[in-house]
């Protein structure tokens, strides 16, 4: 309750009793005016205590008040600096939560950049990778030109495993045809023939086919380009007396290859009838070094003779030495036998000088003696 509402009920409370005293006064002014004096000074003394008391309810509530209000002002102040200390708190975390969140968006754009820079440096390889990649799809789009690369590419195999003697290529044949390359190979098995071979159009028809029927249609456009690649190479480079007896295929790409060994193995065993081998580059590459080593043999085989004459040469030297040595002994059996004989004489001067030296001579008899001996 404040001080105005206190006041306020104070004088409500005399004004209700002034009321009552008046009141009284008009009841009992004949009769009872004795009463009413005694009762109306009770009243004003009731009054008085009141008064007083309401003074002390005043003085009491303004201490009161005061009290509160410092007190108020003590946690006010109390409240205001812990909420200072807590807005400092607070904005040091969020200083430091901000340098921190500052240093990592720092580092993370730092990372980010050099990401983008090897992106940039990727997508700048996959233009490029791109662009030859369309490059070599306008090379095997034009036939002389993919036959070009199969060529190319049977030439680096051959080059990189065999040396230039055992080889040749754009071989001009008897009949007047042409191969890729020839290996130069000793009876049997003789001359080899490769030729490259690629058959992009019908292998792509196969991959595109969609339907049912158009797959049917590209396996048996695969299956007669492939037929037609084995006849024409058995046909032309294999030639009885001048070539082996089987000639080999070269399909310059792997998945072609596959393709034909998964699923075309009628079209294989029409090749082995034929006698023409087909090779990928895995397996042409293991064909040459079969082949390294025929050569490396046959080279041994050729070389034999001359090694066989050169061993019998040493053979005759190695006799000769013995007769020589043979003949040093005794010349050394000699020399120690002479060596021997020197010992016996020196051993007998030596016995005879004792002898001299036991007949005491004189000192000049035995130096002549000696000088002699020397002599």
């Amino acid at each position: 309750m404040t001080e105005n509402e206190i006041w306020l009920l104070a004088f409500g409370i005399l004004c209700t009793l002034l009321l009552l005293s008046i009141l009284l006064c008009v009841l009992f002014k004949k009769d009872h005016h004795q009463e009413f004096r005694s009762l109306a000074d009770t009243l004003f003394r009731g009054q008085a205590e009141l008064a007083g008391r309401m003074s002390q309810l005043s003085e009491s509530s303004s201490q009161q008040q005061l009290k509160i209000s410092d007190a108020i002002n003590e946690q006010k102040l109390s409240v205001l600096k812990i909420m200072d200390e807590k807005l400092l708190a607070v904005t040091k975390s969020v200083g430091e939560g901000l340098q921190q969140s500052t240093a990592k968006t720092t580092e993370t754009i730092q990372d980010l950049r050099e990401r983008l820079a090897k992106i940039d440096v990727a997508q700048q390889k996959i233009s490029h990778l791109s662009e030859q990649v369309v490059s070599l799809q306008e090379v095997l789009s034009n036939k002389q030109a993919r036959g070009a690369f199969g060529e190319i590419q049977l030439n680096d195999l051959v080059k990189s495993i065999l040396p230039p003697s055992a080889y040749e290529f754009q071989c001009v044949l008897s009949n007047q045809k042409r191969a890729d390359c020839v290996l130069k190979l000793p009876n049997p098995p003789g001359t080899i023939v490769i030729d490259s071979k690629f058959p992009l159009e019908s292998y792509q028809a196969l991959r595109n086919a969609s339907s049912d029927r158009d797959k049917i249609e590209a396996e048996r456009f695969f299956r007669a380009s492939v037929l037609k690649h084995i006849k024409d190479i058995a046909d032309k480079y294999i030639i009885a007396g001048e070539t082996a007896e089987s000639a080999l295929m070269f399909l310059p790409a792997e998945s072609i290859y596959a393709e034909l060994y998964t699923n075309f193995t009628d079209v294989v065993e029409v090749s082995y009838r034929s006698k023409v081998w087909i090779v990928s580059p895995t397996t042409l590459m293991a064909t040459l070094n079969t082949v390294r080593a025929v050569l490396k043999d046959a080279t041994m085989r050729e070389q034999a003779g001359v090694i066989q004459k050169e061993v019998g040469t040493l053979i005759e030297d190695i006799s000769r030495l013995d007769e020589r040595i043979d003949s040093l002994s005794k010349h050394f059996e000699m020399a120690a036998k002479d060596i021997g004989d020197i010992r016996i004489s020196s051993g007998k001067i030596a016995r005879r000088i004792d002898k001299i030296e036991d007949l005491e001579l004189g000192e000049t008899q035995h130096q002549r003696i000696n000088s002699y001996v020397a002599e």
